[in-house]
């Protein structure tokens, strides 16, 4: 009887706590905009967070990671990554296209794949953006999608350790409680 009334009482007190301090929410960056340029040149990664750890857990061996957005022809993005994992540099490209009357960017290879960008300002940070990459459920049955992750960038190396604490607090107060920081310690390859 005692452990029932206690769940009850987390309950509403969850409940209240909801709507008394309720999650902030992103704000969208339309990428069918005459501003999206805005945001083509260097980023770099800082963190990442998720529901799961599976989402996130390979950014965990990357020491650091330097993006560049580019502005190809007829609406395409080209993302090109230099990570380094251990003593090794890694290079890697995506492309993305920009599809008129969408709000996701279209990953060549990856139809399935909503990918959404969202303003900076939710981690605090006026020069950051943040990337959410989601995929739908591998079944029909299935409740949860099979990807869900978001992705903190700054234009600068290293960001404000308020900029960190924001980025986690909103994102926990959304559930997505695994995260993954950046160790930036050895020499950012080019």
């Amino acid at each position: 009887m005692l452990a029932e009334a206690w769940s009850y009482f987390l309950y509403f007190y969850t409940f209240l706590h909801q709507l008394m301090v309720p999650c902030s929410n992103p704000e969208q960056l339309l990428v069918n905009s005459d501003n999206w340029q805005q945001y083509l040149g260097r980023w770099h990664f800082q963190a990442a967070v998720s529901r799961r750890d599976a989402d996130i857990h390979k950014f965990k061996a990357l020491d650091s990671v330097v993006f560049t957005i580019e502005d190809a022809a007829n609406d395409t993005l080209v993302l090109t990554g230099h990570m380094r994992m251990g003593d090794n540099c890694l290079k890697q490209i995506w492309t993305y296209h920009i599809q008129p009357g969408s709000e996701d960017l279209l990953l060549e290879g990856r139809p399935q794949r909503r990918n959404l960008l969202w303003s900076g300002t939710w981690a605090a940070c006026s020069d950051c953006i943040i990337f959410q990459e989601v995929e739908p459920p591998l079944r029909e049955t299935d409740s949860e999608d099979s990807l869900n992750r978001y992705m903190l960038y700054a234009r600068q190396k290293d960001v404000n350790s308020n900029v960190m604490t924001t980025f986690f607090k909103n994102s926990a107060c959304r559930n997505l409680k695994e995260s993954v920081r950046l160790a930036q310690e050895k020499e950012f390859c080019h």
